[in-house]
């Protein structure tokens, strides 16, 4: 494959580095109480929206691989078109597809699952909302279908509990729309279909980067074991739980597990049982696919508390989440094949490069800005840091390590050593997730802070600063109902995001002419230019164009 670059016959590059800033969360939306980013005093951001070098652009829906324009926008997919150039069909069109034309259910791997599914348990487990940024309860109500009409009798969901990518405190919505399909199934007496447990998507299973393990082993003992509180119901759990804890959302909510009148957990798990992940989004499904599919893991003891063993089961992912580490072996539906990356065509014209991020975003910059793929492109020529993140709830540390990616980043521009970086600032994004406005408007407030370090270290450099957003998050904190009544919205937005590029030494060689319905894709053609690069072929256009050319 050839990754060479041409280079732009009439464009001179800054003498300094080329810098990327991610905001991630801080989308753009209209001004008013709801809106953290305009809420928040940001002399640097809003000096940055007003620059004639600024433009809007679409990170959700079709612009960033999604099924439709209705769907928000998330890291992942962001940072894959950030890094990729191009626009891939990405976790939930693929899976749409698959299930459409019924790839998933032709398969090997499906009739394996559903060969242990007629002799045992098959177990479904999956984040259970429509949200549609790591799970679709769509997905799920198609496996239950397909599985029934298989032969499967006995099958159990556990569920994890949104709250983030959906209302706040929507989970029950969607256990009665679940339990309304499993009791059609059930109607005619051959199938045992039953949620078996569950938990709020932060507090069990759905970890990410290895920030906190302990919940992934509180998620595995749950759904595996039958370990945690006993409920009559998941809707049993859910409504105690809001009662026991108002001021909660479904996020955070506890462990629960089903269980029958004498106590023993209606789903816990046994030899020859089949199970399916039914999550297309990788960053929060790794860990637990390894929990369940590597005969050595040593991260944590899965022997269950009264001493059972653990059960042997078949494993399977959705997709394959990581596929360079291959985790999990197997999955019902392959992943984006995303190739020839920003980061391949810099080393391949050895660039020296660097990501920086704290553990929450540290893959963000790396493992989804390199198309799904773990580990340097070339040691030699790139650097990556990751600065652990703190195992508090966000709100609670707003600035998160904000400051710390700001000061790292800066040694890194002042080195000399690094033409290009890219970095991501989480706050806006994981403090957004929370909820709570208050502490989204300080995590803004910090975040234009570090912004204006940024520019005052390129500007003494003579480099570019390009400050963009994956995903809007922040800028839509809460929605009103008619009667004043405020409701929480923790989810992403259909915001586009901003973009702006800071050139201190801007002398008239290029203008900025975004094409119609830019997006995220547009972002690496436009590095590759102010770099002194023309962009590689099938890379969605420039954002800028030079004059005279």
């Amino acid at each position: 494959m050839d990754l060479s670059l041409r280079r732009l016959p009439s464009f001179t590059p800054r003498p300094g580095p080329v810098l990327v800033v991610v905001a991630d969360g801080v989308g753009v939306a209209p001004a008013g109480p709801s809106n953290a980013v305009t809420e928040a005093d940001t002399p640097t951001l809003d000096r940055l929206a007003a620059s004639t070098s600024a433009t809007e652009l679409a990170a959700h829906g079709t612009a960033v691989g999604l099924p439709s324009d209705d769907d928000m926008g998330n890291s992942e997919v962001g940072h894959n078109a950030l890094g990729a150039g191009r626009i891939f069909a990405q976790g939930a069109k693929l899976v749409n597809r698959a299930i459409d034309d019924g790839v998933l259910f032709d398969g090997e791997l499906w009739g394996q699952l559903m060969e242990r599914g007629r002799a045992g348990t098959l177990h479904l487990l999956g984040l259970h909302s429509d949200g549609n940024v790591h799970a679709n309860t769509e997905h799920l109500y198609a496996l239950l279908r397909a599985a029934a009409t298989a032969g499967v009798t006995r099958a159990r969901v556990h569920i994890l509990l949104d709250g983030r990518d959906v209302p706040a405190r929507s989970a029950l919505t969607y256990v009665e729309a679940t339990e309304a399909v499993l009791a059609e199934l059930n109607a005619d007496g051959e199938r045992d279909f039953r949620i078996a447990s569950g938990g709020g998507r932060m507090t069990i299973t759905m970890d990410r980067y290895e920030a906190d393990w302990p919940m992934v082993e509180r998620g595995y003992r749950c759904h595996t074991h039958g370990e945690g509180r006993m409920f009559a119901s998941a809707t049993e759990a859910v409504e105690t739980m809001y009662a026991d804890q108002p001021d909660v959302g479904d996020q955070y909510l506890p462990a629960f597990v089903v269980a029958d009148p004498t106590g023993v957990p209606v789903g816990a798990m046994a030899d020859g049982d089949a199970v399916v992940l039914f999550n297309f989004r990788g960053d929060r499904a790794i860990e637990i696919s390894r929990a369940y599919e590597e005969p050595d893991f040593d991260v944590f003891d899965r022997t269950a508390a009264d001493g059972r063993p653990n059960p042997e089961v078949l494993f399977a992912g959705m997709l394959q989440y990581d596929g360079d580490l291959l985790v999990p072996k197997r999955y019902l539906v392959a992943p984006p094949a995303i190739d020839r990356t920003m980061g391949e065509y810099l080393c391949a014209e050895g660039v020296h490069s660097f990501a920086v991020s704290e553990t929450q975003k540290f893959g963000h910059v790396t493992y989804f800005w390199n198309g799904n793929r773990s580990g340097y492109i070339d040691p030699e020529l790139e650097t990556y840091l990751e600065i652990p993140s703190d195992n508090v709830e966000f709100n609670k540390t707003p600035a998160m390590k904000v400051r710390e990616i700001t000061d790292a980043t800066i040694e890194y521009l002042r080195s000399g050593r690094y033409r290009f970086g890219r970095i991501n600032f989480p706050n806006g994004d994981m403090v957004g997730h929370t909820g709570d406005l208050g502490a989204t408007i300080e995590a803004m407030e910090v975040l234009d802070e570090s912004v204006a370090r940024l520019i005052d270290v390129i500007e003494e450099l003579g480099g570019i600063l390009i400050y963009t957003a994956d995903h809007g998050n922040a800028d839509i904190m809460f929605t009103e109902a008619a009667d004043g009544t405020r409701t929480p919205k923790t989810s992403h937005t259909l915001s586009p995001v901003p973009f702006t590029i800071v050139d201190p030494l801007f002398d008239g060689q290029y203008e900025l002419t975004p094409p119609a319905g830019a997006g995220l894709a547009n972002v690496a053609a436009t590095v590759f230019n102010l770099m002194g690069y023309e962009a590689p072929d099938g890379y969605e256009p420039s954002l800028i164009s030079l004059r005279g050319s």
